[in-house]
């Protein structure tokens, strides 16, 4: 049905690289600013914002990089309703905004937008990408439609970051209700692989470099990381099974070191209960109807000295600790790299930023308890970088440092005065996420034009805006939306044969496998696919809707608007959030002239504007 088109007609939009240009770096003299964490919390938002513009025109124009104009109402409005709601405005907001004389007008969008629904859900599926794109446990989807549900709360009630992150750190309960526990459960409660993220996602400092030596790169050393990751020993993700239903929960497991526990491992203890014949071997046969069955081929390989498929006690008295013996104590071991097969040494909670320690024998809740205390802390600096830095880096294509998640004391930050004093806002402000996205959102360098650059353009960042690829949560709501589809609701994981789950089975959720990425990857590494390719041109979703007849979004188009000019002008403000240009209208007519058929020409066209870099793109 479709047509060839133009690429110049598709891509009318300059600028349709999405490469980060090389930073280059400020000097190391750079000064601080002046605010104290007081002087921030009395000042307003948009106060802040204009201190910033300062620091940073003033940098950039010391640079001799030249600034980019502030970008149109129409380009202000997609961005800024993308950014921070997930989905597009509608052509009558976009006329209405536009025609508005009130010089205020952006801000006060801005407050409009932090206050609706909207918001919190957009950006409880951000925080969902980031928990869940690294997951190590893979049951760990059946716990993300209660972690939507729940962070979406959070951010109705705007509730304070260090609140929020607390609770994910000290989660205990069913995972498919207690959505906080989702941290916890994406790892299956696995000390190390906690420690690693709680270090990157909470304060940006990827600590995991430092678990088999000291950081390369880095002043932290390898007792750091362990030290850190002592703080979550005690936890574990435990089946609950029912008639009709299947879940884990996030349990506490303070048994200490020299429990009953410890007996499913003591070679005398086994041989003892698996002996049955009373030969002083332990056979296949004798362990089939046990949970060492599954192990114990591995077993008579590590441990078979004489080849006869059985083990003596003093066979069994021989072999390494089980992989996961650890798992069976409530204390922290960090490995032994010269013996592996040992225990290792016992290592004590310690917080490496402040090195500030945990008491001897605390139970699981209270370790976790005291880890969120430090961490969030408003003496740690890291904290709130870390959740700047991330947040600017989402709204603005690119952080004060790149990668977004990989900052520290050895780390360069471009414009570190101006990072500051957003730091310093957000802390004085408890905290306060909506007064960190009116903040950067009111800045004129979130407001400023897209300017073309490349990997050979040095100028510093911020001079002009940066496209960013869509994230699949702003991709499907914008199709839907743009097309006149029901969002479907996002049931989750589904439960298959044999125990497995499936993918989820909405269209949000299918749309989220083919299209999804890990926010945290910079924007340079996000590249499109050929299977999402594919989809864009022949998906029945998108060739249904764009129908041009019935009672679909472009037959309503047609019938209303009898002159092509009108009906092409609300085309483009319905995909693209503006009116055409010059160009594209002429171009458009003549496409219109030499198909000779109304209802199918704009078929093309609005399908050529939906497979564009501009409609992926935040621009």
């Amino acid at each position: 049905m479709f047509r060839f088109i133009n690429r110049r007609f598709a891509l009318g939009w300059a600028g349709a690289g999405l490469a980060v240009a090389i930073i280059a770096g400020l000097s190391a003299g750079a000064t601080e600013t002046g605010e104290t964490a007081a002087e921030v919390k009395s000042t307003a938002a948009t106060d802040v914002a204009a201190e910033i513009d300062r620091l940073l025109s003033g940098q950039l124009e010391k640079s001799g990089t030249s600034l980019a104009d502030s970008t149109s109402d129409e380009d202000f409005l997609r961005r800024a309703t993308l950014d921070l709601a997930g989905t597009l405005p509608s052509p009558a907001e976009i006329t209405l905004f536009s025609l508005n004389p009130d010089s205020n007008k952006r801000a006060k969008l801005v407050d409009q937008l932090l206050s609706e629904g909207d918001f919190a859900q957009n950006w409880s599926r951000y925080w969902r990408d980031v928990i869940f794109s690294r997951a190590t446990d893979m049951r760990a989807r059946l716990a993300q439609p209660a972690f939507e549900q729940w962070m979406t709360r959070q951010l109705q009630q705007n509730r304070k970051w260090d609140e929020i992150v607390t609770e994910l750190i000290t989660a205990t309960g069913d995972v498919r209700e207690v959505g906080q526990t989702a941290l916890v459960f994406s790892h299956g409660g696995m000390a190390s692989e906690l420690a690693s993220e709680t270090s990157r996602i909470f304060m940006g400092i990827q600590i995991q470099c430092a678990n088999c030596h000291d950081h390369p790169s880095d002043i932290w050393v390898r007792d750091d990381f362990h030290q850190l990751a002592a703080y979550f020993p005690r936890i574990r993700a435990r089946r609950i099974q029912e008639e009709n239903r299947r879940s884990f929960e996030i349990v506490s497991f303070n048994v200490p070191d020299g429990g009953r526990r410890r007996q499913a491992f003591n070679p005398t203890f086994l041989m003892r209960r698996f002996d049955k014949d009373r030969d002083g071997k332990v056979t296949k046969d004798e362990v089939k109807d046990s949970p060492l069955a599954r192990a114990f081929d591995n077993l008579l390989r590590r441990g078979d000295s004489n080849n006869d498929k059985a083990l003596t006690l003093a066979e069994l008295r021989k072999l390494p600790p089980p992989n996961n013996a650890q798992r069976q104590s409530s204390e922290y071991y960090m490995p032994d790299l010269a013996d592996p097969s040992s225990r290792g040494k016992r290592i004590d909670p310690v917080f490496f930023v402040s090195k500030t320690g945990s008491k001897s024998g605390l139970r699981d809740q209270d370790r976790r308890a005291e880890l969120a205390e430090v961490l969030t802390a408003k003496d740690n600096p890291w904290f709130a970088k870390a959740l700047v830095n991330r947040i600017w880096g989402e709204l603005l294509g690119e952080g004060f440092y790149m990668p977004i998640d990989d900052i520290g004391p050895e780390r360069e930050a471009s414009f570190p005065e101006v990072l500051n004093l957003l730091s310093n806002g957000f802390t004085a402000n408890d905290y306060d996420l909506q007064w960190l996205f009116r903040t950067i959102v009111n800045t004129q360098a979130y407001q400023r034009q897209i300017r073309a650059r490349d990997a050979s353009d040095i100028s510093l960042p911020f001079a002009s805006a940066a496209p960013t690829r869509l994230r699949s949560d702003q991709l499907y709501s914008a199709l839907t939306g743009v097309l006149g589809l029901t969002d479907t609701a996002n049931r989750g994981p589904q439960r298959g044969g044999a125990g497995m789950y499936r993918r989820p089975q909405s269209g949000r959720g299918q749309f989220a496998a083919l299209f999804g990425f890990d926010p945290s990857t910079p924007q340079a590494d996000i590249t499109g696919s050929v299977p999402q390719a594919l989809f864009l041109m022949n998906s029945p979703l998108i060739n249904n809707g764009v129908r041009g007849q019935g009672n679909t979004r472009l037959g309503r188009i047609l019938e209303k608007f009898n002159d092509n000019d009108d009906a092409l002008s609300e085309l483009y403000l319905l995909v693209l959030s503006r009116e055409p240009s010059t160009r594209e209208t002429k171009i458009a007519k003549e496409y219109l002239d030499e198909v000779g058929n109304r209802r199918e020409a704009f078929e093309d066209l609005m399908w050529s504007l939906l497979n564009s870099s501009e409609f992926l793109s935040k621009r």
